[in-house]
């Protein structure tokens, strides 16, 4: 498991915000966290964590989610980081 004891809270809020973006377009499609982990060969709580901000997602992951929910990658990255 990822361990989150190492990261600041910043790095933790930008992995919470981007598994929020994943899971608003996962909800957009009204797919399950079973359904978009089948189609990515991950079981549904690897999907979970990483909507929790629980799991570091690779980029080839990124890749993969966004091919499947047919969206680009920038839109689970959109406002990471807000820049003021």
């Amino acid at each position: 498991m990822f361990d989150m004891s190492n990261l600041t809270e910043e790095e933790k809020k930008y992995l919470i915000k981007l598994g929020n973006q994943i899971r608003e377009v996962r909800n957009s499609k009204a797919w399950t966290q079973k359904k978009l982990g089948g189609e990515i060969e991950k079981e549904r709580a690897y999907i979970s964590k990483i909507e929790r901000g629980l799991q570091n997602v690779t980029f080839l992951t990124l890749v993969k989610l966004a091919d499947v929910l047919d969206c680009d990658v920038t839109t689970f990255t959109k406002n990471i980081p807000d820049i003021e």
